[in-house]
């Protein structure tokens, strides 16, 4: 079992296999994966103000198709690497923080890695929070949103939508992937009328140019949906878990924004009527 974290800000690590997973036949376990019973979880943490509002219990899943090159937690890339888990230990685990959410106005955030990477299991995480009256939070880069379904969305409260760079090319060399999924999803959450918040990362010599910073802020400017814009300056604290992953980290050198570069950054938000923090 993942060790029940003992109050906010501490995460569990997960590690290993609960031992009635271990013990199952090995096409048991499949076709309970393809079912989305069984998940592969890296691990879980209880924060106050950090990804969607209140208290929240977020939930990293294992697996991402993105390389992104301030990754603050390249051990959750690979699937493989994430303990199984069982998504009615997933709701259990929900279910003894309720009272917590409903004083706090808070609730379940899933991430990653990217939790699209397992929207089956993601599904049934999401059904069965909002069966339990849990506010529902997707935390994704939007690359895989068509793996959402639209059931899937109707239980999803609100969506922090990493959009990384809004130039192909910037966001190509900041992910190794293309830009296009991801402004088609956040497109999709707006005519579906889904809450947005759009994230951004702020990394001086890579996303921090002015023609950069306006297509993204035009493109949040432009979906309805949109409640607000954080700006998230780059931070240098998942620095070690790329040299335990034996991945070289090429933003090694690169140092925090200013104060004075990321106030300019938000104003270029907040210059297109966006909430901006």
């Amino acid at each position: 079992m993942v060790v029940t974290a003992p109050g906010p800000d501490v995460r569990a690590v997960a590690g290993g296999r609960a031992p009635e997973v271990a013990r199952e036949d090995r096409s048991v376990r499949l076709a309970r994966i393809r079912l989305g019973e069984l998940g592969s979880v890296h691990s879980w943490e209880l924060v106050t103000a950090v990804d969607g509002p209140g208290t929240r219990m977020t939930l990293f899943l294992s697996g991402c198709p993105l390389r992104c090159l301030y990754c603050h937690n390249p051990d959750t890339w690979r699937i493989r690497d994430g303990r199984l888990t069982d998504v009615a230990e997933v709701l259990t685990r929900v279910a003894r923080y309720r009272h917590v959410f409903a004083a706090t106005g808070g609730g379940l955030t899933v991430s990653g890695g990217e939790a699209l990477m397992q929207p089956t299991f993601l599904g049934r995480i999401l059904a069965g929070a909002k069966e339990l009256g849990v506010h529902t939070t997707l935390d994704t880069s939007g690359y895989l949103g068509a793996n959402a379904t639209d059931v899937m969305l109707a239980d999803t409260d609100l969506v922090l939508l990493d959009v990384k760079s809004g130039d192909p090319n910037t966001y190509r060399r900041v992910t190794g992937r293309d830009l296009g999924p991801t402004l088609r999803f956040g497109r999709r959450l707006s005519d579906a009328g889904i809450a947005t918040w759009i994230r951004f990362v702020l990394v001086p010599g890579l996303t921090d140019d002015p023609d950069n910073v306006a297509l993204v802020a035009d493109y949040a400017a432009s979906l309805p949906s949109v409640e607000r814009v954080e700006v998230l300056p780059l931070h240098q604290m998942g620095r070690e878990k790329w040299a335990r992953c034996g991945i070289p980290y090429e933003l090694a050198d690169t140092r925090p924004p200013t104060a004075e570069l990321t106030q300019r950054v938000r104003d270029q938000f907040a210059a297109r009527g966006l909430l901006v923090f």
